[in-house]
């Protein structure tokens, strides 16, 4: 069996810094329970399974993979949900002896509609 490392990238990576120095701080303090913790503790166990799991998110089809990325090259990418309708964001690389999850980017729900290019569907409610 391949072994199986997470690696976040560039934003991503700078973000989730920026989170886990706000969780310290709040620890710290005294806070047990924020917004910061839940999503910081749904990244990390989203981590732990896509260690087990590399393919535990939902594939991306490839005319579906936003220009950003497939200039870059990347073939795959695939989406985790995490807590309060963020998600996760990864491309999965493979060799002989290892596969790589690179997390890409993570966003709530706002910002994977325009990494996707989805629109906001307004529709009438009757009351």
């Amino acid at each position: 069996m391949k072994q199986v490392n997470v690696i976040f990238e560039g934003e991503a990576k700078e973000e989730y810094l920026k989170l886990k120095q706000a969780v310290d701080i709040e620890i710290k303090k005294g806070i047990t329970k924020s917004n910061n913790q839940i999503l910081f503790n749904s990244i990390n166990n989203k981590i732990e399974l896509l260690k087990t799991n590399p393919v535990a998110g939902r594939a991306v089809k490839k005319s579906l993979i936003p220009l950003k990325y497939k200039n870059q090259g990347l073939t795959n990418l695939w989406i985790l949900d995490l807590s309060s309708f963020w998600r996760l964001v990864y491309n999965i690389q493979t060799d002989e002896i290892q596969i790589v999850c690179f997390i890409l980017e993570y966003g709530d729900h706002d910002k994977y509609n325009q990494l996707f290019g989805f629109k906001r569907k307004w529709y009438n409610i009757v009351f």
